[in-house]
């Protein structure tokens, strides 16, 4: 009888972890790396990656199969509820900059793909 209490109770509790405290506050939990725009700015093409790390901070993913890019995820959540999420990367030729991909990018990387884009309907209206 006992035991049968004792399993009532550990499943009433297990129960009240899935569906929470009403009126219990969640702190907003920041995992990544906090790269702002001006941070972004600052970026050349053909910096080194230790200027880039000094700029950005350490990477958050240096993937040992792809030594040429780095990955700074970003995202805050208040319990599951996501507040703000970015992404971005940077691309390397052995120890230069040489291209910024994702949310936020420098002026230099997106007007290359805008003129290239600009270049492409020109050709073809001649």
């Amino acid at each position: 009888m006992r035991s049968i209490l004792l399993l009532l109770i550990a499943f009433s509790l297990s129960g009240c972890g899935a569906l929470g405290f009403p009126g219990v506050y969640r702190i907003d939990v920041e995992q990544g790396n906090l790269v702002e725009q001006d941070m972004v700015d600052q970026l050349q093409p053909g910096m080194s990656r230790r200027q880039v790390r000094f700029i950005l901070g350490t990477p958050l993913v240096e993937d040992p199969f792809n030594p040429t890019r780095w990955d700074y995820p970003y995202v805050i959540r208040n319990g599951t509820k996501v507040i703000r999420e970015a992404q971005m990367s940077v691309y390397f030729d052995g120890d230069r900059l040489v291209d910024v991909t994702g949310d936020y990018q420098p002026d230099w990387a997106s007007g290359a793909a805008s003129d290239q884009e600009s270049s492409d309907e020109n050709d073809s209206d001649a």
